[in-house]
């Protein structure tokens, strides 16, 4: 569970009655699948001929530069979670991390979806005694690419629902 049970209104963009801007929800995106992309390896590295996690990244950026519609980024977003199903551990959680980033053109709170599950792909990737300090050093990596325009809400959004996401945004 990453959702909140109460949508916050400033996930939801202005024509649907919150406050999201269309510039910052393309720019939820485009973090939402550096932070997958960044774990992408830990999945491929595992499933080296299965595109699906990949597309679901290339997707939610073609979104985000308006060059394809919400519901085809949506899919590949089902598609790399469908990808993760299958498997366990670091792999499972980077194709969830893909799937998750390709559904913010849906649902602009996904975006700490992508983030929660890179850190636990990393998380899952470190030798054993390292699995925290992992986390936290994704943690701290996904924040430094946070662009500007949009890094109070996130870091905001990580606090309120830090809980929800398995506890992974203390860094």
């Amino acid at each position: 569970m990453i959702l909140p049970k109460e949508r916050d209104p400033r996930f939801i963009t202005i024509r649907r009655g919150g406050t999201l801007t269309d510039s910052d929800h393309r720019l939820l995106a485009l973090w939402a699948a550096a932070c997958a992309e960044h774990v992408l390896h830990l999945f491929e590295s595992v499933q080296p001929s299965d595109p699906r996690p990949r597309q679901a990244i290339e997707q939610i950026r073609a979104w985000a530069r308006g060059e394809i519609r919400m519901s085809q980024s949506r899919a590949a977003g089902g598609h790399a979670m469908a990808a993760a199903r299958v498997l366990s551990g670091a792999a499972r959680h980077a194709a969830f991390a893909a799937g998750q980033a390709a559904v913010v053109a849906h649902v602009a709170a996904h975006e700490l979806g992508a983030a929660a599950y890179a850190i636990k792909a990393a998380r899952a990737a470190a030798p054993a005694g390292e699995t925290e300090s992992a986390g936290r050093l994704e943690c701290r990596w996904q924040r430094e690419h946070l662009p500007d325009t949009i890094r109070e809400l996130v870091l905001d959004d990580q606090r309120s629902r830090n809980e929800i996401c398995w506890s992974v945004f203390e860094c």
